[in-house]
């Protein structure tokens, strides 16, 4: 049950009729009129913008739209009060039945409340984390992880059929140098002292990965010339890697479906295929392009290179995808590799990139259009930095990486829960600062602990309520009639409520799963103050000594633990039955 929904319709039910009467134009396109919760409480239940967004094609004055239209809201039942505002605006005031209605929609449906068919089904492929395979994940990955993997629960739950993807990065010549360092480990666990040079990655990870070399090849590969080993220990060690990688990733408890691999792209044909689309339809050509804007370069030469006209499809400047000497440039496979996902047949992709990005964006999407005839839309999501603290101090390396703080590290200091909550407790291009001690605090601060908290309210007024005698089930609760519950504070938590599956619908269109963690608190913060206020006013108490006023009140506390045990379920957070 989306309420708000069903009051749109009847508001484009209205339009339609005045149109049809000719108090409107004919045609008018009403994609545009919404309904929502107005920005004062005070002016009502719900505002819609209809006149105002119709004023102009309709080359009618705003408030006259407004006036029509409220005369014909008002004939609905569902709505007691119809008020034009300002230069047109409607409030709408609604039944208080109307908001009970959705309590009972929402212990009927339980934790499929809300969920929305908006994704029709549709294809989506999101590409998240993607780290190179040369150590363990740092936290400026766990932000990436906890958003694609929210952002996927979040479109499954409005009807996308979700792929997760990782993307390995194995064809560059990071892999190298991976290669190279995991030797140094293999002689050091041969008793040598490895010679861990400027270049080489100098984490102590490695060192299991010399040991399982030295396991698996004995000395056989000691004083050999790099020739003789790199490819093999290359993929010896870039194996190790990704296990290393899936196991931090399940400490996220994330868990993707695809691996794809970007070495894989190369001696197959699939780059020559991609390119090649793209030169039958005539946007690769051999040209020259203009010098960078500011200072040049002290290497900088105009040279001739095969260049993709990327500016035909939005783009600022046309992109290399060939070098001079013939080698294809990093953008090459990069093509390729989209043009694999479009013929698996997604509907639509969305990457998850990390803030250092952001050149990317408009050269990918160029890319994306051309291969698809601009079937497919490609949205790019930035992921700004994490900045780590403790005590108001900044958090301390991790020695075991060597040079950066590790998912692991993060995780072992607060747990999974915490960790995912937090990510989303900013929108994704926004910095976000993580301090360790705050996030554990237990405070209206910790957004954590305030929606945890409320959950864990609800359960024990659940509890204590069975204990009484009370049948607590859904089914009971959900018979029962809720019209009494009738306190401006009861209902004001219903309305809340209410919002969710309009929350859902709009998070998911707009690829923001950070909206979950906002409106949660926000719910959680109408709990606290209704169970704070029944402190001096027993009426409001959850459990009263009349067994029926009891079920009622129950049923405004469980519906509100239905639609927090949803949002937590979004954004892979578990929700506790007591606090510890």
């Amino acid at each position: 049950m989306n309420l708000f929904s069903d009051i749109r319709a009847a508001v484009i039910t209205e339009l339609d009729a005045m149109m049809a009467a000719g108090d409107l134009p004919a045609g008018l396109n009403l994609a545009a009129v919404a309904v929502e919760p107005p920005r004062d409480a005070s002016h009502g239940d719900m505002a819609t913008n209809a006149a105002m967004v119709l004023a102009k094609p309709a080359g009618m004055a705003p408030r006259a739209i407004a006036d029509l239209l409220a005369a014909r809201l008002s004939n609905d039942p569902r709505i007691t009060d119809v008020q034009v505002a300002g230069p047109g605006f409607l409030n709408l005031s609604l039944a208080p039945v109307e908001w009970t209605r959705v309590l009972t929609a929402a212990l009927q449906a339980g934790n499929n409340f809300g969920r929305a068919n908006i994704g029709a089904g549709l294809k989506v492929n999101i590409e998240f984390v993607s780290a190179n395979p040369t150590g363990p994940m740092h936290v400026g990955h766990v932000r990436g992880a906890v958003f694609g993997d929210a952002l996927a629960r979040l479109l499954d739950f409005a009807g996308y059929n979700v792929t997760r993807e990782y993307y390995i990065n194995d064809g560059g010549a990071q892999v190298d140098v991976l290669a190279r360092s995991a030797y140094e480990r293999y002689r050091e666990a041969l008793g040598q002292t490895p010679e861990i040079r400027e270049g080489l990655y100098p984490g102590d990870y490695l060192i299991p990965v010399g040991q399982a070399m030295q396991d698996k090849w004995g000395d056989t590969l000691l004083g050999q010339p790099e020739s003789v080993w790199l490819a093999d220990v290359r993929d010896f060690a870039t194996e190790m890697m990704m296990q290393m990688i899936r196991d931090d990733l399940a400490l996220l408890n994330v868990q993707m479906d695809v691996y794809s691999s970007e070495k894989a792209l190369y001696g197959t044909g699939q780059i020559e295929a991609a390119i090649g689309k793209l030169k039958d339809m005539g946007l690769i050509y051999e040209g020259t392009l203009e010098p960078p804007k500011g200072k040049l370069p002290d290497d900088w030469e105009a040279r001739e290179q095969t260049l993709f006209r990327s500016t035909a499809h939005g783009d600022d400047v046309d992109r290399p995808v060939m070098k001079s000497d013939g080698a294809w440039t990093y953008f090459a496979p990069d093509i390729a590799y989209h043009y694999n996902k479009v013929q698996r047949g997604f509907d639509q992709l969305i990457d998850i990139f990390g803030a250092d990005h952001g050149g990317y964006v408009k050269r990918m999407k160029a890319a994306v259009s051309a291969l698809s005839g601009g079937r497919v839309p490609l949205d790019i999501k930035l992921i700004q930095l994490v900045k780590l603290w403790k005590g108001g101090e900044p958090f301390k390396m991790s020695k075991r990486a060597g040079t950066f703080v590790t998912l692991r590290d993060v995780v072992e200091q607060v747990g999974a829960d915490v960790t995912r909550f937090v990510m989303l407790t900013r929108k994704n291009d926004a910095p976000l600062d993580f301090d360790f001690a705050k996030v554990m605090e237990q405070s209206k601060d910790n957004p954590v602990f305030y929606v945890q908290y409320a959950n864990a309210r609800i359960n024990s007024v659940m509890r204590k309520a069975t204990a009484l005698g009370v049948d607590t089930s859904d089914a009971a609760l959900g018979a029962r009639d809720l019209s009494i519950l009738n306190h401006p504070a009861e209902l004001h938590l219903a309305q809340k409520i209410a919002e969710w599956p309009r929350l859902v619908e709009i998070a998911a269109r707009g690829n923001e799963p950070h909206r979950v963690a906002f409106y949660l608190y926000e719910l959680a913060s109408d709990l606290h103050s209704l169970w704070n206020r029944a402190k001096d006013a027993p009426e409001l108490r959850f459990v009263q000594d009349d067994l029926a006023t009891t079920q009622a009140k129950i049923a405004l506390a469980r519906s509100t633990g239905v639609v927090i045990s949803a949002g937590l379920a979004i954004l892979g957070v578990t929700p506790v039955e007591e606090m510890r």
